[in-house]
C-alpha cells in the first residue's frame, strides 16, 4: 500500500515554474536587483532566461551560456517561425530575442524564470503569459538622479548620456502597464521591496 503511494508521488508532474519579469531604463539599477535577487534567494528556485543574439560573442562568452549565438539569417528563420516570445532587431543584422522553446525548457523543470528585458519586449512577455507572469518595473527617483548615475559611470560619452536619458523618458511612460513599480532610491529597500513582491507571486 505504502509503495503504491509513493509510485503515485513519483508520478505526479512537477509543477510548473512561474515567470518574472524586469524592466527599466538604463541606469536604473534593475541588473543589480535582478543578480542580488537570484544570488542571495536560492530558495525562489529562479533561472534566469537565456536569449539568442546574432551578434558575435564577446571575450571568453560563450554558446548557453550569456546568450545563444545565431547568425542574422537563421535568427530571420526562427522569426518566420514563430519561435521567439519577443525579439528586437537593435541594429542592422543585430536581433536580440527570447525562444519560447527556452522558457518552456526551465519551467517544465520547475524552474521560476526571470527576465531581464527591455520594456517592449517586457510588455510583450506579460500578454503571452498572462496571470503565469509577474511584471516588476524598477524606476529611478527621478531623471536627474538618473543622470547623475550614468555620469558617475563614466562609461559614457555627454552625446551617448543625453540619448539615454531621452530613452529613459519614454521607457518610464510604460511603467503603468507592469504589475508592480518599484522606486530605486535606496538600493537596500528597492531589494527588499522587490524580494515581498516575488515571494508574494510564488506563493500563490
Amino acid at each position: 500500500m505504502c509503495s503504491d503511494f509513493q509510485q503515485k508521488q513519483t508520478e505526479r508532474p512537477m509543477k510548473k515554474g512561474k515567470l518574472i519579469i524586469f524592466s527599466a531604463p538604463s541606469g536604473s539599477g534593475k541588473s543589480t536587483i535582478v543578480n542580488w535577487l537570484m544570488q542571495s534567494h536560492p530558495e525562489l528556485n529562479l533561472a534566469f532566461s537565456i536569449s539568442c543574439t546574432s551578434r558575435p560573442p564577446r571575450g571568453t562568452e560563450q554558446h548557453g551560456v550569456e546568450y545563444y549565438f545565431l547568425s542574422a539569417d537563421e535568427f530571420r528563420k526562427r522569426i518566420e517561425k514563430d519561435e521567439f516570445l519577443e525579439y528586437e532587431e537593435v541594429y542592422a543584422n543585430r536581433f536580440y530575442g527570447t525562444l519560447k522553446s527556452e522558457v518552456d525548457r526551465q519551467r517544465k523543470a520547475g524552474r521560476n524564470v526571470v527576465f531581464d528585458v527591455d520594456v517592449k519586449g517586457g510588455c510583450r512577455i506579460k500578454d503571452f503569459y498572462g496571470e503565469e507572469a509577474l511584471s516588476i518595473f524598477i524606476q529611478p527617483p527621478s531623471i536627474e538622479e538618473l543622470r547623475r548615475r550614468l555620469v558617475g559611470r563614466a562609461t559614457d560619452t555627454p552625446e551617448v548620456i543625453e540619448d539615454r536619458l531621452a530613452k529613459a523618458g519614454y521607457e518610464l511612460t510604460f511603467a503603468p502597464q507592469f504589475d508592480r513599480i518599484v522606486v530605486n532610491d535606496k538600493l537596500n529597500l528597492a531589494e527588499a521591496i522587490t524580494f515581498q513582491y516575488v515571494t508574494e507571486f510564488l506563493e500563490e
